[in-house]
């Protein structure tokens, strides 16, 4: 009976596209150092998050409102895990603040 290929699958999100990318940039060097296949990063679709806000605190005067928006990117790795020195570098990169990584494993 055939064995499948446990892949580690790696999501990357935060509000700077730029912190992202230098954590995936990371995580190529390490799949390439240790001969590991890789796919990706896919860049996944942009939520935006949309407050409109009252520019008037009281109320009083013309309606006007401002609308504060905050972006959040999100990437997506897939990644043979069937060298643990892979994972175990990975366990060891630097995650700046603002950027959430979450790795799953999947058979």
């Amino acid at each position: 009976m055939d064995e499948v290929a446990q892949k580690a699958r790696i999501s990357l999100s935060g509000t700077d596209p730029r912190k992202i990318d230098s954590v995936c940039s990371q995580i190529k060097q390490i799949a390439q150092k240790t001969g590991v296949n890789m796919k990706g990063p896919v860049p996944l679709p942009t939520k935006h998050m949309v407050v409109p806000v009252r520019k008037s605190p009281d109320g009083e005067g013309s309606a006007t409102w401002d609308r504060w928006e905050m972006r959040v990117h999100k990437r997506m790795i897939d990644m043979d895990a069937e060298d643990d020195r892979a994972l175990r570098q990975l366990m060891r990169i630097q995650v700046p603040d603002g950027v959430n990584i979450e790795i799953v494993l999947r058979s």
